[in-house]
């Protein structure tokens, strides 16, 4: 199964105000796992940057002056995407700035249905605690030593490992042997043997008849024991 993790960053907190898309980052997951392949593209948002939203993400309006425009990239991230479920950290917020970006450029907007919030997968796992990716991130043990400022990027890359933690972590995709054919034989477990290591045969996993005579005699010989009280 192919899902996409992804983040963004903007000049504020709504399209409907005039704020824009800067930055997209996102990473590929197959069967809850990496593969290395991301989609990372900053943007001009032809517009000044806010001082307050600078200070979140170190974008500033020169950096962004020779960025391309979104239109200039829309068709790598859509073909990026593909069809696959897309996953953010509140993610109304990220899908309300890509649809603003795709309504302006008269593309059609993405499906809401394909929309997997993080937040609101937190909140049904540790209710009443903080949900952001930072808490998050402490709460399952991921390094964010390096996130300095955010960025669109690297915060798609922690919400990897964590969706991926919140989804059974790493070993999610182990299973049991279903049958006595996937054991190791009797031929392979000797051929794994180290030849230099002395062969010992298993110890049978019961007591035997002396031991279980040694235990009779040692339990009588008690005084006064505690599991007799409730006799």
């Amino acid at each position: 199964m192919r899902e996409i993790i992804f983040d963004t960053e903007t000049t504020g907190f709504d399209p409907r105000n005039g704020d824009r898309l800067v930055e997209i980052g996102c990473v590929e997951l197959i069967d809850r796992r990496e593969t290395g392949v991301t989609f990372h593209a900053y943007f001009n948002p032809e517009r000044d940057m806010p001082a307050a939203a600078e200070a979140v993400h170190g974008l500033s309006s020169q950096f962004l002056s020779d960025k391309p425009l979104f239109a200039a990239r829309v068709d790598e991230l859509l073909d990026f995407f593909g069809d696959a479920p897309l996953i953010a950290h509140n993610a109304a917020f990220d899908f309300g700035f890509v649809n603003a970006e795709l309504e302006r450029i008269g593309r059609p907007p993405l499906d809401m249905a394909r929309m997997c919030c993080t937040v609101q997968m937190a909140r049904k796992l540790h209710p009443g605690a903080k949900h952001s990716l930072d808490a998050l991130c402490t709460r399952y043990g991921i390094d964010r030593s390096h996130r300095i400022k955010h960025g669109a990027l690297l915060d798609a890359e922690l919400l990897a490992h964590l969706y991926i933690e919140m989804t059974g972590g790493r070993q999610i995709g182990l299973g049991l042997a279903s049958s006595s054919a996937a054991l190791p034989t009797a031929s392979l477990l000797a051929a794994r043997r180290d030849p230099a290591r002395p062969f010992r045969e298993p110890r049978p996993h019961m007591a035997s008849a002396a031991e279980l005579a040694r235990h009779a005699e040692f339990v009588a010989g008690l005084n006064q024991p505690l599991w007799l009280d409730t006799v």
